[in-house]
């Protein structure tokens, strides 16, 4: 297994020069988030509570050690000509079932309003680091202690480019909430995953993935 130790301290990672991925204006991206539930939110919002189980979250826990609300927000997306299988494969990993219906779960597309710099996970950049690409894969929380402290070592950047591990490594993206000036106003496109629209798109994933679909 590739080496994945932890986070050297924010100085060691500030004497790294940056490797970025820059997003024009304009780029598409996809999110799957849900509209029901405990935890319910809407495409162009942020999550400003965690952290969570989720791999990058930079959020940085209480006294007691328990995630809480705070200014550090975070968006999971995805972007490429595979975005909306990776959102469908990542999201519902857990399970590898695809829940039409549970929480209400809506995919939503949109453009840029701004160019976004990632710093990029794909390439040897996270082995420079002293990571490996076990980031995109090892263990959630020691992921999460990386991503904290990238946020603080480099403050000019806007998120994550990582390699989506459920869906062959596509490109996917942790958004920071320094980003929110590059969220637009409305999306491209925001279809339910219950919509009849959708069927097509979720049999074919769930078929090349092994994720059965309800």
């Amino acid at each position: 297994m590739a080496k994945f130790p932890e986070p050297p301290g924010v100085e060691a990672l500030r004497g790294i020069p940056a490797v970025l991925h820059h997003l024009p204006e304009g780029s598409t991206m996809a999110r799957l988030c849900f509209a029901g539930g405990e935890f319910s939110t809407s495409w162009d919002c942020f999550r400003f509570f965690g952290p969570t189980t989720s791999r990058f979250d930079h959020q940085l826990r209480d006294g007691q050690g328990r995630a809480q609300i705070q200014d550090r927000g975070i968006m999971y997306l995805a972007t490429g000509p595979k975005a909306i299988p990776t959102c469908l494969a990542e999201v519902f990993q857990a399970t590898r079932l695809i829940d039409r219906n549970a929480r209400d779960p809506v995919l939503s597309g949109f453009r840029l309003a701004a160019p976004l710099v990632l710093l990029d996970l794909t390439g040897p950049f996270a082995t420079a680091i002293g990571a490996s690409m076990a980031i995109h894969a090892g263990s959630r929380p020691r992921a999460q202690r990386w991503a904290q402290q990238l946020y603080v070592a480099y403050p000019d950047i806007d998120g994550l480019l990582y390699c989506a591990s459920m869906y062959g490594n596509a490109p996917a993206v942790a958004l920071f909430e320094r980003a929110a000036r590059a969220i637009p106003k409305r999306p491209v496109f925001h279809r339910e995953l219950r919509d009849t629209v959708m069927a097509g798109i979720l049999t074919q994933t769930g078929r090349a993935i092994g994720y059965a679909v309800v």
